[in-house]
């Protein structure tokens, strides 16, 4: 059993990455078997996908160059690491009302044609299957809900990606209204860490 955690924060003082490392270790307390890959981009950035490694995705593997077969075995180790993933906790702030960049290199890395979903005569078949996916975002203001709701791209693009992967079992974990003074910023703490204690206890 995996969890594979994704940070995706530069910032030191993350709450989005403090929230999902401690969720992390609740679920790990009551599945100590359960191993964790901790990609954290935020400190180690994936590549943006560029000439060479737009190519060396599309390409089999022998007729990649050896530039291009570098490229395409280091987005490979990242499908492997989700795949072999039972559950997934990506953690990202609200930057620009989506996602940050680096969250979304890294999903660029994995969504995968013939790897992590496929198209059929039907329509595209997600092949990321058997997950449970947390997300983990915060957020100066509250985009849950209320007028700032429809600003909030992040989730639902989330939702929208990974479910094309096959990914459909995703639980969203709020820390926002962190800018509304300290009173704000101290519930938002105390709601997120209950709201991810209520789902380690239902892991």
């Amino acid at each position: 059993m995996t969890i594979l955690l994704v940070t995706s924060s530069p910032r030191a003082e993350s709450l989005s990455t403090k929230i999902a490392s401690e969720f992390v270790e609740k679920l790990q307390a009551r599945k100590p078997n359960e191993s964790v890959i901790h990609r954290d981009l935020g400190t180690a950035p994936i590549p943006h996908l560029d000439i060479v490694s737009t190519a060396a995705i599309r390409k089999a593997p022998q007729d990649r160059t050896p530039e291009e077969a570098a490229a395409a075995e280091y987005s490979d180790k990242l499908v492997a690491e989700l795949l072999a993933a039972d559950t997934v906790v990506l953690a990202t702030g609200l930057i620009n009302f989506n996602i940050y960049s680096t969250l979304k290199s890294w999903i660029d890395n994995v969504a995968r044609a013939g790897q992590t979903f496929r198209y059929t005569e039907s329509g595209p078949i997600g092949l990321a299957t058997g997950k449970k996916v947390y997300i983990v975002l915060s957020a100066a203001g509250v985009y849950s809900e209320g007028p700032a709701a429809g600003m909030n791209h992040a989730v639902p693009y989330l939702k929208t990606v990974l479910g094309f992967m096959g990914m459909t079992d995703i639980e969203v974990i709020y820390v926002e209204g962190t800018a509304f003074g300290p009173e704000a910023f101290d519930k938002a703490i105390s709601d997120a860490t209950a709201k991810t204690s209520e789902l380690a206890l239902a892991a």
